[in-house]
């Protein structure tokens, strides 16, 4: 994608983000499109780990929590303002995911999702027990300032700013991941997961690149962990749980991890899906697991890849009907005229 087509691309996003802000006036429709836009910048970072370094991460639920508890705990302590303390807290967790990278890329396969899986769940121990600094399996409220970047937080709070903010993040995120993959970085972590040996062979250091993805990867979740924390105003151990990693894990396999915006409509499928079964939302994860089962068999490259064939096929459809050459009917005057017409005599010689 060209550099004028993606930006365009994403002013006409913009735009409909603000379309919708403005036509839909419902504040708990508003709440759950700003929970699916927060979890589509959640399954970006997961998506961007598994599209770069081929790595399943059970364990990112660790980033998404441990924004939420930072900001806590700053904000409690009041050790700085809460606009530096947003950056100190995305800092930090770029600081803590690339020192445990350097650790866990090299372990390959399942055994790479294990490790993520159990450094996670050590986080969710430790929150749970730790009462005194993060009120234990209670949770603790994170308190938000009065006014943030210059602007009331009863104006920010409102649904439809609220979904704004997060929709503009989400086209910001996408795009910046777009622009850092564009780069030689991304065509040398592309090259160490297609083949970590012959990239080696050619003089390319694996391990720090790789690191350096899922550093790249928690950043961006703890965008989210940022967002919703500040949607509710609370976090507790629940969001540490591996069963966050594994449902964004899936919205990123439903919606194609291949594709810049698979994850993106993987999250907004999976909440749509929750939001049609009413009642029957207790048994969603048994219909959306059958639901990832037919999308792995029959469109491995998810929804995105799907869709992408189905108007590829449409296209060729219609482009070989506008080719097709007219055939000119012979016109039955002229024909019945040839027929009837006498044979003009012979001359005699």
């Amino acid at each position: 994608m060209s550099l004028t087509r993606m930006g365009a691309t994403a002013l006409v996003t913009l735009l409909a983000g603000v379309a919708i802000a403005a036509t839909v006036s419902s504040g708990s429709i508003l709440g759950r499109l700003t929970q699916a836009v927060i979890y589509a910048i959640f399954a970006l970072g997961v998506g961007v780990l598994l599209k770069q370094n081929g790595l399943v991460s059970f364990g990112h639920a660790l980033f998404f929590g441990a924004a939420g508890y930072g900001m806590g705990v700053v904000l409690s302590l009041g050790w700085m303002p809460a606009e530096w303390a947003l950056l100190a807290v995305l800092a930090a967790i770029g600081v803590l995911a690339f020192g445990i990278g350097l650790v866990i890329v090299r372990v390959p396969g399942i055994a790479f999702g294990m490790l993520t899986l159990a450094i996670g769940q050590m986080a969710y121990l430790l929150a749970s027990r730790a009462r005194g600094i993060t009120g234990g399996a209670d949770g603790m409220s994170v308190p938000w300032p009065d006014t943030l970047f210059g602007l009331p937080q009863s104006l920010l709070l409102k649904p439809a700013t609220l979904f704004l903010i997060a929709w503009v993040l989400l086209v910001l995120v996408t795009v910046a991941l777009l622009l850092i993959l564009r780069t030689r970085f991304g065509a040398i972590t592309e090259a160490v997961r297609d083949n970590e040996e012959r990239a080696r062979f050619i003089g390319i250091q694996t391990t720090v690149p790789r690191a350096a993805v899922y550093a790249l990867s928690a950043v961006v979740t703890g965008i989210a962990g940022l967002l919703s924390s500040f949607n509710a105003g609370f976090i507790s151990p629940e969001n540490l749980h591996w069963s966050v990693s594994a449902i964004t894990l899936l919205m990123v396999v439903v919606g194609g991890f291949k594709k810049p915006i698979g994850p993106i409509v993987g999250a907004v499928v999976y909440f749509l899906f929750k939001d049609l079964l009413g009642e029957h939302a207790t048994h969603s994860m048994a219909l959306f697991g059958a639901a990832l089962i037919a999308v792995i068999l029959f469109s491995p490259d998810g929804l995105v890849g799907l869709m992408e064939r189905a108007a590829r096929r449409l296209t060729q459809r219609l482009t070989q009907r506008t080719s097709r050459p007219s055939r000119t009917p012979t016109r039955p005057d002229s024909a019945g005229a040839a027929l009837a017409s006498p044979t003009a005599p012979e001359q005699r010689t």
